[in-house]
């Protein structure tokens, strides 16, 4: 037999299935950066009779912009990216290596589901992989790209990853579309029931992305800013003394963020989900940060959901060690029956729990309101923050009006005069909270990047 021969074969049947998957990976990873794992991997499959060149995943490990990532791809070429045991074993010796090396895993994802033909043994497989991939959250970033359907147990990777991309054609569902359209008594596209418009109450949509290099580009920016790869505070040209006057005028969340994270620096995770609150990871004056910056039309209440998406921002932020930044515009809880009959106050627990678990700088700046709840939670010095600044239009009071103070205290007609009194615009302003050094300083608008970057510098570990 001749060895050489019969191992260019077997190379090219393996080539051969993985061709598309190959080039998808090549897109994502620096050129001729990617070396395979267990290519050689084959297995009869007796239910269908066929051999599974690959077992349906390509896993190796590759650079993007120079930062090391490992890879596990699913080859829909393959069974229908079916998993199979031996599948799960190729991507469970990925991650063990991702954990020895410290190295961020990227997952592409494209699977119909499992292989029956292995019955349980599949779902032990699935068990150990799953369970490897959820022990890996917090110690080193997990993405996952929705490359195309994704059905069945491999959608929880999803869950157990960092940043979620979906590509346009990108379905993501725990059954098959079908089966949860029927049993819902409708008949809707697979995309109704898992694109990433269809899952904005799920928080997994990290980001959509029309093509690979975008998905390169926001991978990179992500693992520049952490301090494990790279130095949390670099140079980067920022003017460090740079004042906005527009500020003064009008701020919006919008113009904020621009004004005060470096230019091309930042990114905005999970737009689509709760977008009154806005989870951003960037850098200010060359410090990585992760800020919420709160964006409700009259402030922003608090519910089950904006907590929950919070909640997930703050604990990456106290696994990688970044500073943390609430920019707060909020009020109370929502008061309406569908939100006290909910998580809610479950997620606020959760969030001062989170909170604790922050090791760096925690700064807050009340750039439009802070009311009641909102107050305690994002902006009370009480609650651990180290720094504390409020701009001089900003407001700060136990209740957002008169009228709600009334509703609330069930006031009579004696008391009225009081409350107008105690609750009028110019008691509920940033100096009252100062005057017992609750806050640490009043600023103008235009001024807020460089106090914070004093803050930052003074604060970082």
């Amino acid at each position: 037999m001749d060895k050489i021969k019969l191992l260019q074969t077997r190379r090219s049947k393996v080539l051969e299935a993985g061709s598309e998957i190959r080039k998808t990976i090549s897109e994502l990873v620096d050129a001729d950066s990617f070396v395979e794992l267990s290519g050689y991997s084959f297995s009869k499959n007796e239910f269908y009779g066929e051999d599974a060149e690959g077992e349906g995943v390509v896993t190796g490990f590759a650079t993007v912009e120079g930062y090391p990532v490992y890879v596990a791809a699913q080859n829909i070429k393959v069974m229908s990216g079916g998993v199979s045991k031996a599948n799960c074993e190729k991507i469970l010796k990925c991650l063990t290596l991702a954990e020895k090396n410290s190295t961020p895993v990227v997952y592409i994802l494209n699977s119909l589901g499992v292989q029956v033909g292995e019955g349980v043994t599949v779902l032990e497989g699935l068990a150990s992989v799953l369970a490897k991939s959820a022990r890996l959250h917090g110690v080193v970033p997990q993405f996952t790209i929705v490359k195309g359907e994704v059905y069945g147990q491999a959608a929880l990777f999803t869950a157990n990853a960092d940043f979620n991309f979906f590509l346009k054609e990108g379905v993501l569902a725990a059954n098959s579309p079908l089966v949860i359209s029927a049993k819902s008594g409708k008949n809707l596209p697979k995309e109704e029931v898992g694109g990433a418009k269809a899952l904005d109450k799920t928080n997994l949509v990290s980001f959509t992305a029309e093509n690979m290099a975008e998905i390169r580009s926001k991978i990179f920016k992500i693992i520049d800013l952490l301090p494990d790869y790279n130095s949390v505070v670099v140079e980067n040209g920022a003017d460090l003394n740079r004042a906005n006057a527009k500020l003064n005028q009008q701020c919006s969340s919008d113009e904020l963020v621009k004004a005060v994270f470096d230019a091309e620096s930042f990114v905005e995770v999970g737009n689509a989900y709760s977008p009154e609150v806005k989870c951003i990871l960037g850098r200010v004056g060359g410090v990585s940060v992760a800020a919420v910056v709160f964006d409700g039309e009259e402030g922003t209440e608090l519910d089950q959901y904006n907590m929950a998406k919070i909640n997930w921002f703050l604990e990456f932020a106290a696994y990688y060690s970044l500073p943390f930044i609430s920019f707060a515009d909020t009020l109370s809880v929502a008061a309406n029956t569908c939100v006290n009959n909910s998580l809610v106050l479950k997620q606020i627990s959760k969030f001062m729990e989170n909170f604790e678990l922050l090791e760096n700088a925690k700064i807050s700046v009340v750039y439009k309101k802070a009311v009641g709840m909102g107050y305690t939670l994002f902006a009370a010095k009480s609650m651990g923050y180290d720094y504390t600044l409020a701009f001089a239009n900003a407001k700060i009071a136990l209740f957002d009006s008169v009228a709600g103070a009334e509703i609330e205290l069930a006031a009579d007609g004696r008391t009225r005069e009081k409350l107008a009194e105690k609750y009028a615009d110019e008691n509920s302003d940033p100096v009252n909270a100062a005057k017992d050094g609750y806050i640490d300083d009043i600023i103008e608008p235009q001024f807020v990047k460089q106090y914070l970057i004093a803050a930052l510098q003074m604060l970082l570990k």
